[in-house]
């Protein structure tokens, strides 16, 4: 399916279909691609189905990279079609456990919110962000934690809670053209039954720039990616494609080129940029696919693009306090991005 094809014209059982044998032909990506699937039969209202994938990765040999994400999918799935206790006690696993991961505390906590279960939704929010969100008032938090914030500041406000500092940080941290405490009021609803068009104007703007902020949210297009070669899996590769010397004269010139393409595209305006990492056996076998040799360096391009779609991208550029992309140990700041 093309990122930019319009959900009403998705076929979600066939879609998950698809993904299913793709998972077969990539195994070192069944779990990103099964996950995809499930969403896909959850969709179109198979969830029993959805809920055998999840078993099916929960089950698996070689473990899971997010077993805590899973689990957490499972939960809300199986509230949604009337195993309300099954999916109670894997929440309240997943809490006990408290995954260093932001997306299952906001999956859980979503799914008690949606069932009127405020209080334990906002005490599940507030759980994960204590754990997850920085000490200090002098980092950013990561992206991914801002969704753990902005729905814990929903749920608050509609239980009446005056701000806290986190809501005020949530608000910092907002961008759209609507401010949260108005996309959080929970008197809107009543305004959809106005008689005044003013104030239905008025609300329908707030919703467009709620769908908006949700569409931004959940669309995960692919990134523009630029392929890194870590040290030893260079020099694996060069070792075994010398003729690749050419465009890979060392690795620290590798690095600097990395850091220098992605600045450049970003200066241009393009955005939604990524770093792929490479491995050998990995893109000997996509060259093998594509019925062409290693040596061949249009193929790198197609390589990095390939593992974008496959939903191996790291975001570019990392998150204020973040590592660095080169895997050097030192922050973002210190290291690669320290002439930014």
């Amino acid at each position: 399916m093309r990122p930019d094809t319009p959900a009403e014209n998705v076929d979600h059982t066939a879609e998950a279909a698809r993904l299913e044998r793709i998972a077969g032909l990539y195994p070192e990506d069944a779990e990103a691609l099964l996950l995809r699937a499930a969403a896909h039969l959850e969709l179109s209202g198979d969830r029993p189905a959805a809920t055998a994938l999840y078993d099916r990765l929960l089950s698996a040999d070689d473990g899971l990279d997010n077993p805590a994400l899973v689990r957490a999918l499972k939960a809300s799935n199986l509230w949604e079609y009337g195993h309300e206790a099954e999916a109670r006690a894997i929440i309240e696993g997943l809490r006990t456990s408290a995954p260093r991961d932001p997306a299952p505390w906001v999956i859980i906590a979503e799914s008690l919110e949606s069932h009127d279960e405020l209080e334990a939704a906002a005490e599940t929010f507030t759980q994960g962000a204590s754990l997850l969100l920085p000490d200090g008032d002098d980092t950013e938090p990561a992206p991914a934690t801002h969704p753990l914030l902005y729905g814990r500041h929903r749920v608050r406000r509609m239980l009446g809670l005056p701000h806290d500092t986190w809501d005020t940080l949530a608000d910092t941290l907002h961008t759209s053209a609507v401010s949260l405490d108005e996309l959080h009021d929970p008197k809107r609803v009543w305004s959809l039954g106005s008689e005044n068009p003013a104030e239905l104007q008025a609300e329908i703007t707030r919703l467009q720039a709620e769908l908006g902020a949700y569409r931004e949210a959940l669309s995960r297009p692919f990134p523009v990616a630029i392929l890194h070669w870590p040290a030893p899996e260079l020099a694996e590769l060069l070792s075994a494609y010398p003729t690749l010397t050419v465009e890979y004269p060392s690795h620290d010139t590798h690095l600097a080129t990395i850091e220098s393409s992605l600045r450049e595209l970003s200066s241009s305006g393009t955005a939604n940029l990524g770093i792929v990492t490479g491995t050998v056996p990995s893109y000997e076998a996509f060259a093998a696919s594509e019925g062409s040799s290693p040596e061949d360096v249009t193929l790198l391009p197609q390589y990095a693009t390939t593992l974008a779609a496959r939903g191996r991208a790291v975001a570019w550029p990392p998150g204020r306090g973040a590592g660095c992309w080169c895997g050097a140990g030192r922050q973002y700041e210190e290291c690669h991005g320290a002439a930014n």
